[in-house]
């Protein structure tokens, strides 16, 4: 469907619903959580590499739009990218899929902050992890003005494909 990164894959089991009989929003979170440590470990911020170094990686705001009901026995794809990378901050999203229909389930835009563990403030990213994001960001920019999609006012906008329905996170 796309060329982003695959940084989950999973099931919905009948515990993540809810009494409404659709997955209950908690499990979106700690699907994109789980999604969102595959992702910077692609950047190269890996659990060994942050341990090592003595870095954390710390979530300051996450906005999340629900676009259809995910129900026990659904398969997910979660995909993401990146929409901007400085000297000590992330901002990416992550795009999950019904893998049978292909339709967007939810969208999350993440607000990421690289932490020295010690003092608990932020700090700068490595050089090469800087530039490996930019590159990750600008690959995205690439893929998305194929894909009918486009980056506004700092905003991700989503067409999706059939629909006259736009979406904005």
């Amino acid at each position: 469907m796309n060329n982003l990164p695959i940084t989950y894959r999973g099931t919905i089991y009948p515990w993540h619903c809810d009494h409404i009989g659709h997955m209950n929003v908690m499990w979106y979170t700690g699907k994109f959580d789980e999604a969102s440590w595959h992702f910077v470990a692609g950047l190269g911020l890996t659990p060994s590499y942050l341990r090592e170094n003595n870095r954390l990686m710390a979530a300051v705001q996450q906005n999340i739009t629900y676009k259809r009901e995910l129900l026990a026995g659904n398969i997910i794809t979660i995909r993401s990218g990146i929409l901007e990378m400085k000297e000590k901050t992330v901002r990416f999203f992550h795009e999950m899929r019904n893998e049978e229909t292909g339709e967007i389930a939810a969208l999350t835009e993440l607000t990421g902050i690289y932490m020295d563990a010690q003092t608990r403030k932020s700090t700068l990213f490595p050089e090469d992890i800087v530039e490996r994001g930019r590159e990750m960001a600008a690959h995205y920019n690439e893929w998305q003005s194929v894909e009918n999609q486009s980056v506004c006012n700092n905003t991700i906008r989503f067409d999706l494909a059939g629909s006259n329905n736009a979406s904005s996170l």
